[in-house]
């Protein structure tokens, strides 16, 4: 029972570190977070929306890159409240129309209504002004693959990868509000070498969109590695949307964050092979990692990594003893707590997923 409970709070422990260090760039505030964030010891520029609003949803990539630039302004805060969830906060600060900007200065709840243009730019001029600081706008993220008709059949037609592709026109309001959660899927799947998530702007190469029956923005086809006809992609749009599909389709194992999920590198014939292993005697044991072996080398695609990794837990399994699983269980889950780089944090959430096959199997 203890050593359940201590399980469950390593494992809530990295959940919130994964949490903390992913979370938006914008804060995101509620009726009962409002006051203890706003109007200390900080500037605050706070967008009062609501989901469905049309006007919010053209805002929002604007707005993520200006939540983006000043994170790390320990001066200024940039947030946003859901009014349709948090009604008595926007109630209470005259919110009558969506979006509505307010500037509410350091240590102070009065705010100043911002009437300004409704993009980047104009916000972060703003903000400088009156937070009286001097950020630059961060660059555009990069993760989103930029199609032309001078790459498209390299990369979308290459039978090793598994690629999403949205078609758009920079001047589509849907296609804007789109673009976070879209560079939010590519940045989930940066890791991932057989995925690619990408964009063409179809309105500047119409004979590319012609060609695969575009006929509104945004459009978003998937081709996949076995038909490079492309299928529409018919799902939602937010980002678990996309997400859910790319892993079920391409067989991926990442959560919205972009962290591998505790099903990734596991392989069922394996997995039934490792509690044979497990419950074999010591004369046993050496036939049984011959078969693993034997299943792993029959392994295609990105299941052969899982396949050979299998194999190597196995050997050091029979080598150190039956304590080695859990004991290296438990020295990558106290690693993955901390801070390191998201190829490393992979190869260790995959060995640490098969060795916990070992433990559950004893």
């Amino acid at each position: 029972m203890a050593k359940s409970q201590i399980w469950f709070g390593l494992a809530s422990l990295v959940a919130l570190l994964v949490v903390s260090a992913v979370a938006d760039d914008v804060v995101v505030l509620t009726d009962d977070s409002f006051e203890k964030e706003v109007g200390k010891d900080r500037g605050a520029l706070v967008e009062f929306y609501a989901p469905w609003c049309g006007h919010c949803k053209k805002l929002a990539p604007e707005y993520e890159k200006l939540g983006a630039s000043f994170k790390k302004a320990k001066s200024i805060l940039i947030a946003k409240v859901d009014c349709d969830e948090h009604k008595s906060v926007c109630t209470k600060y005259g919110v009558s129309g969506y979006p509505t900007i307010q500037w509410f200065p350091k240590g102070s709840l009065e705010p100043q209504k911002y009437e300004g243009v409704r993009n980047a730019e104009a916000l972060a001029e703003y903000v400088n002004k009156e937070g009286g600081t001097n950020v630059k706008l961060a660059a555009a993220p990069q993760n989103v693959v930029v199609l032309t008709p001078d790459n498209f059949d390299e990369i979308v037609l290459d039978q090793n990868k598994d690629v999403l592709v949205e078609f758009y026109a920079p001047w589509c309001g849907h296609c804007k509000s789109l673009a976070p959660v879209y560079e939010k899927v590519a940045t989930v799947f940066k890791q991932e070498e057989g995925v690619v998530i990408a964009n063409l702007d179809a309105d500047a190469h119409k004979s590319l969109g012609e060609k695969y029956g575009v006929s509104g923005f945004p459009t978003l086809k998937f081709f996949p590695k076995d038909n490079k006809a492309g299928q529409d992609y018919e799902g939602g749009r937010d980002l678990d949307d996309f997400v859910g599909f790319i892993n079920e389709k391409v067989g991926t194992s990442r959560d919205s964050q972009g962290q591998l999920t505790s099903k990734a590198g596991i392989v069922e014939s394996l997995d039934a092979l490792v509690k044979e292993l497990v419950a074999a005697s010591e004369d046993e044991k050496k036939t049984i990692l011959s078969r693993i072996e034997e299943e792993a080398s029959n392994l295609k695609g990105s299941t052969t990594r899982y396949g050979k990794l299998y194999s190597k837990l196995a050997k050091s399994y029979i080598e150190k003893g039956s304590a080695y699983a859990t004991k290296e269980v438990e020295r990558l889950g106290r690693v993955l707590g901390k801070s390191i780089s998201p190829v490393k944090a992979d190869e260790l959430t995959l060995k640490k997923n098969i060795l916990s096959t070992f433990v559950a199997s004893s």
